[in-house]
């Protein structure tokens, strides 16, 4: 991408304050052996009892950024081959991979989950059956062969949904509706913003679990290092039910967050669809600009600078919009296709956060504009906070404005002192 752009004119000849290194403590108790988690719940669900030789079970896969999710799913294909089964995993993420059959597969792949990871087929389509409708005259869709099979298993985290709040947010329900829904569910679901995700997500899946055979869920939560806490097989009664909403309320309470409720400046390096739905969580940065959705009460960040893509989102931008201020090198990574058939599948919800940002040629430029732009005049007062991502929270680089409440809060430790690395060349 071309900046046609004379920076000097506006380059800010702006010092950076010093940075610091700080540890946030956890206490964090993760799984010990997450097969044996697997097993364990699958049995006392009592899930066997309903298992017939040969019986063709739908395995779903596809949320991305979860901890040891090949060794998850492989564990319940094994589990349900071992009971007389024959699973098959189905990609179910709506409408990403470009909506495709090939690019879902490939999404898979990228995320570990091949035919030889998980030890059996995969079997893609965009093809949906209309299921019927819910009450407010809503057609329900569900992937072709998930509802050709004699069963299906979904496998997916609990956890907060980065557009809206609600008893029941992301987790198996949003599975069933959205991801099971590909293209269509998804659509659906986004096309009347946050009504959709509020309203709509629970009873889609309560549809797909009745007429769709869905057998049972498997539920992951996550602690604030991003590591499997606890593993819950939950009957289908429970997908979008009380048991759903009880694991939403034990995952918010793990969640990483960033230790300060106001800043005047976040400097985030890279961003991507394998970090968040939203490229970065919103509930994090505390920004939700969705018309007649109140944003987080916390925190309130004047100023958010991204750095860069991660590999892995593969030009998937989703996100970026909820950024002021962004790099040449990063716009040069976009792929406008995949962004924008994402940020446009989710309607309203997606708009926001797919506009390009202010975009300088270094992150250099970046990073001393939003320093210059955040309403504090004097630099060496900035309070600002630098992350690698909203998913890794543990250690953070903080600015000696804030060093006050760091050794006013036990649960921070200040380490030393931090460089910036930043790129003042530009590509």
């Amino acid at each position: 991408m071309q900046i046609t752009l004379n920076i000097e004119s506006i380059r800010a000849d702006t010092p950076l304050p010093p940075l610091f290194r700080v540890r946030q403590r956890w206490q964090t108790a993760p799984i010990a052996d997450v097969t044996a988690a697997v097993r364990s719940e699958l049995d006392r669900l009592g899930l066997a009892a309903q298992i017939r030789p040969g019986m063709r079970i739908a395995v779903t896969a596809g949320s991305r950024g979860i901890a040891n999710i090949v060794q998850i799913t492989a564990t319940a294909v094994a589990w349900l081959r071992d009971h007389g089964a024959e699973p098959f995993i189905v990609p179910a993420m709506g409408s990403h991979g470009g909506a495709t059959a090939a690019g879902q597969v490939a999404l898979l792949a990228l995320l570990g989950i091949t035919e030889a990871s998980v030890g059996c087929p995969i079997r893609a389509t965009m093809e949906v059956v209309e299921l019927g409708t819910i009450a407010d005259g809503t057609p329900v869709y569900m992937d072709r062969f998930a509802f050709e099979a004699d069963g299906v298993l979904v496998i997916n985290r609990i956890k907060t949904h980065t557009s809206f709040k609600a008893p029941i947010e992301s987790g198996l329900a949003k599975m069933c509706a959205v991801g099971l829904g590909k293209r269509q569910g998804a659509e659906i679901v986004h096309r009347t913003a946050v009504y959709g995700l509020k309203e709509q997500i629970v009873p889609m899946a309560r549809l797909i679990v009745e007429r769709g055979r869905v057998l049972a869920g498997l539920a992951i939560l996550e602690d604030a290092r991003d590591q499997t806490a606890a593993i819950v097989a939950l009957p289908p009664t429970e997908i979008g039910g009380p048991g759903e909403a009880a694991l939403l309320v034990r995952s918010k309470e793990m969640m990483a967050r960033l230790p300060f409720d106001r800043l005047d400046v976040l400097v985030v390096d890279r961003i991507g669809k394998n970090i968040s739905g939203t490229g970065m969580d919103t509930n994090v940065i505390g920004r939700l600009p969705i018309p007649g959705e109140p944003p987080p009460d916390r925190p309130v960040i004047n100023v958010i600078v991204v750095l860069d893509l991660t590999p892995e989102t593969h030009g998937n931008a989703n996100g970026i919009g909820l950024a002021d201020i962004t790099t040449a090198r990063l716009a040069a990574k976009i792929d406008f296709h995949t962004t924008y058939v994402n940020v446009l599948t989710a309607g309203l919800v997606g708009l926001c956060k797919g506009g390009l940002p202010i975009t300088l040629p270094t992150e250099r430029d970046a990073v001393a504009m939003a320093v210059k732009t955040c309403g504090q005049p004097d630099p060496m007062a900035v309070r600002l906070v630098r992350i690698p991502d909203t998913l890794h929270l543990e250690e953070l680089l903080v600015s000696e404005a804030l060093l006050t409440e760091v050794s006013n809060n036990p649960d921070l430790e200040l380490l030393g002192p931090a460089e910036w690395i930043l790129d003042t060349m530009g590509e």
